[in-house]
């Protein structure tokens, strides 16, 4: 092999990496999403049956894809017939769902924390795309070794912005920095 196509070769395997960590990263993102999603749901109208509760989420979220790719827009009620779930919705699943039940283990914690640096703010008064939002990122802050709190405010406050207001970006990134500065370890960042 020349040396050009020993680097041709070098430069396709670092992009082929390179892509598949965007894919995967892309992944972590949409549950993530999912994740808010199903917390800004339980917030709003707290379930009986946790477990129930979220098939039902994961299923719905499923039919309204299915439904969206095959006529354009899923129908409110109607019925679909499901197929097994794909490998990519399995591994949204598989990341989203210990976020989930680990900010509902934690609420309650979590929601000192962003109390203590909401000042001159009512709790209740925040969005609670934002309420939800926050809590997620600060579980993993607290809870999450192999996830960065860089990553973690990151991707809330791209979060906030998707679902909530341009506003609500700059209110999240304040206080998770804040919740991120008392954090007794050293920040980690991402290398």
């Amino acid at each position: 092999m020349t040396g050009e196509e020993g680097v041709a070769a070098q430069f396709f395997i670092s992009r082929r990496r390179i892509l598949r960590h965007d894919v995967f990263m892309g992944k972590r993102r949409e549950a993530r999403e999912r994740a808010v999603q199903f917390l800004f749901q339980h917030d709003l109208n707290p379930p009986a049956d946790l477990e129930l509760e979220l098939a039902t989420f994961w299923n719905s979220q499923r039919a309204a894809a299915i439904e969206d790719e095959k006529s354009g827009s899923a129908k409110w009620g109607q019925e679909i017939e499901l197929p097994p779930p794909t490998v990519e919705e399995a591994e949204t699943r598989l990341f989203a769902e210990p976020l989930i039940k680990g900010v509902l283990l934690h609420r309650d914690a979590i929601d000192e924390h962003i109390k203590k640096h909401c000042k001159n703010w009512d709790f209740h008064r925040i969005a609670a795309v934002d309420r939800n939002v926050m809590r997620l990122a600060i579980y993993e802050m607290l809870h999450r070794e192999d996830i960065p709190p860089v990553v973690s405010i990151n991707e809330a406050v791209d979060i906030a912005k998707k679902f909530s207001t341009e506003d609500s970006g700059k209110f999240v990134n304040g206080i998770l920095d804040k919740v991120r500065g008392e954090i007794l370890h050293p920040a980690r960042s991402m290398k």
